[in-house]
This record gives C-alpha cells, sequence and structure tokens, in this order.
C-alpha cells in the first residue's frame, strides 16, 4: 500500500505571483510558479509531481511511501485462532 507525503519547497511572496524555494539559501524571488518549477527542478533534478495550495500560498512535491497493510484481525469466537 502507498501513502502519499507532500513536502513544501516554495512559499508565495505577495504580491503577484512571485515564490521563493524553502531551501534556497539566497532567498531568490521567482517572478512565476513556472519560474519555481523549473529552479526546483534545475536544483534536484528529478521530476515529481506537484501539490499547489492556492489558499496558503504554499507549493509542495509529492513522494510515495510503501507501508504495510495492517493484518486483518481476527477473532476467537469465530475459530480463527
Amino acid at each position: 500500500m502507498e501513502q502519499e507525503i507532500y513536502q513544501l519547497i516554495a512559499r508565495r511572496n505577495p504580491p503577484g505571483d512571485k515564490w521563493i524555494l524553502v531551501d534556497d539559501k539566497t532567498n531568490t524571488i521567482h517572478s512565476s510558479l513556472t519560474e519555481t518549477l523549473e529552479a526546483y527542478y534545475q536544483t534536484v533534478n528529478t521530476p515529481y509531481d506537484f501539490k499547489l495550495s492556492p489558499l496558503k500560498g504554499e507549493l509542495y512535491i509529492i513522494t510515495t511511501e510503501n507501508i504495510e497493510a495492517p493484518p486483518p484481525k481476527r477473532f476467537n469466537i469465530y475459530g480463527d485462532y
């Protein structure tokens, strides 16, 4: 079973459509969401799916993690044991 994990990579820098990457030590302001995505891709060189939260002004990458499904419950009254 896969679980989606959202990792914050950028925040909007009002006014307008300006963004700053969270891990960018130079705090470079990118003038559009497209430029922000390109700048992130240039630093990691790995394609990801993205999630945009426009009300919060946040941009996330989506990764997946395999998790084991819990074993089904067993009940003694049915003779499962």
